[in-house]
């Protein structure tokens, strides 16, 4: 049961803010608490009204898909259903990067600019309107609240993103205290550091932790080692996202912590995609996400067969994802939840993992820790870091004729000052970036033990 202070942040504080935002995270996350109890068949029906709302405001505003419609003459007003999707190309990430001011609506307000690698780590320009915001916060917050947690509970969260990271000014530690929300950089690993996060942690109390399972497997494996107990401090659940969550990831998480695992699926470009319920499900949101699964031909698949995850996210009007390949492998489920909730499951997420990195001294980091020096780097097509050992790293870099002539030594700094000054970073320019067998793109590899 929710505190005072926890009452007051989620019912007061955190509406205000989202007011304060133009945002209507609030109406929407109790809408999505109604419809996610909804006989299958209206939240069919809400899906396909959503969908041709957006593809017809498509067609009349945003001059990639008005130019697309009249060349193959698509119709909205005829969808009839979801599977009518079908009719329409696949959009991936080059296409974005090809067409990034035509995808933009010409009634667009608002708009916030995004950059992500991807799993590729080929830098993505896109853009996110406040309807989209306001409903993937939404959708985090109703998953968030079936845990019997809320907004305004002691939380903490384990992050890498300098988007996050580089947030921490006055306005936005403040915010954080009112929210009881405190920010921990997940970049480096090191005992030193994860003891002290063992520290904050017993110190703080949270009832919610939130970041990648790696970090959190990390911190617990170390705790487990150095005898500290974390199980004593009242955490009720571990939210973890971004990467793939393995078996024994989860099991070693759970035993450390004394608290279940939830996972989550999404990212910046693709969004809040699905959440696992205290039943066990991976929920899809589906009143805002259409999910197919596809074969390499672009077939779609019956649930039950593995294939890429291909996103419609019906809240982009602004700036549409329609039939978005996310690169990542999955499978869909066709069997109902004992949790009673009739959205559909997403039965397993395939191939999303980023290694851990080794410093010459034993620090231990997150990859992103290497992978941010590179990725955001202008004429930067693709690339992979490869960790030979603890005195060799190569970064294998696609690169343009945007690629800044001192490009190649910024790398090398970059890389030695988290590294190590006396490890050895080697340059290479590639024509293309392999994927591997699985056909997932691996931006990190590490061969030395972490």
């Amino acid at each position: 049961m929710s505190d005072l202070r926890t009452r007051l942040v989620s019912g007061l504080i955190f509406p205000l803010q989202e007011k304060f935002k133009k945002h209507t995270t609030v109406a929407d996350r109790r809408a999505l608490e109604a419809s996610q109890w909804w006989p299958r068949e209206r939240l069919e029906n809400l899906r396909v009204e959503r969908l041709r709302a957006l593809l017809a405001h498509a067609g009349a505003h945003v001059p990639y898909y008005r130019d697309l419609f009249a060349r193959t003459g698509f119709d909205p007003a005829a969808l009839r259903s979801v599977d009518d999707l079908q009719r329409l190309p696949f959009l991936d990430k080059p296409l974005i990067r090809a067409n990034t001011d035509a995808l933009k609506a010409d009634d667009a307000e608002g708009l916030a600019r995004f950059n992500t690698g991807g799993s590729s780590g080929v830098p993505l320009i896109f853009y996110i309107g406040r309807e989209r915001v306001s409903r993937d916060v939404a959708a985090k917050w109703r998953a968030t609240r079936w845990w019997g947690v809320d907004i305004g509970d002691p939380e903490i969260v384990l992050w890498g993103s300098p988007i996050e990271l580089g947030a921490q000014d006055r306005v936005r530690q403040l915010r954080d205290a009112l929210m009881r929300t405190r920010l921990l950089p997940a970049f480096e690993m090191s005992d030193a550091k994860v003891s002290a996060f063992i520290d904050e942690i017993r110190a703080m109390r949270p009832k919610m932790l939130f970041g990648y399972p790696s970090a959190f497997a990390h911190i617990a494996a170390h705790a487990q080692r150095s005898g500290r107990r974390l199980d004593d401090v009242g955490i009720e659940v571990v939210f973890v996202t971004s990467e793939r969550l393995y078996d024994h990831q989860r099991v070693l998480i759970e035993q450390v912590f004394g608290a279940p695992v939830a996972n989550g699926y999404g990212g910046r470009d693709a969004g809040f995609i699905a959440h696992q319920c205290p039943s066990g499900s991976m929920h899809i949101t589906a009143e805002d996400i259409i999910v197919e699964i596809v074969d390499r031909d672009g077939r779609v698949l019956t649930p039950g067969e593995s294939g890429e995850i291909v996103v419609t996210h019906l809240a982009t009007r602004e700036f549409p994802f329609v039939r978005y390949r996310t690169g990542d492998i999955g499978v869909l489920g066709d069997q109902p939840c004992s949790c009673g909730r009739t959205l559909p499951v997403l039965k397993e997420v395939q191939g999303r993992s980023t290694d851990f990195i080794v410093a010459k001294d034993g620090t231990v980091m997150h990859g992103l820790a290497l992978i941010y020096i590179v990725r955001d780097m202008a004429g930067v097509g693709g690339f992979r870091i490869e960790q030979e050992s603890l005195d060799l790293t190569r970064v294998k870099v696609v690169s343009d004729g945007d690629f800044p002539a001192d490009g190649d030594a910024r790398i090398r700094d970059g890389m030695k000052a988290r590294l190590g000054q006396l490890v050895e970073v080697v340059v290479e320019h590639v024509e293309q970036i392999p994927a591997e067998g699985s056909g997932k793109f691996r931006y990190v590899i590490s061969r030395v033990s972490a």
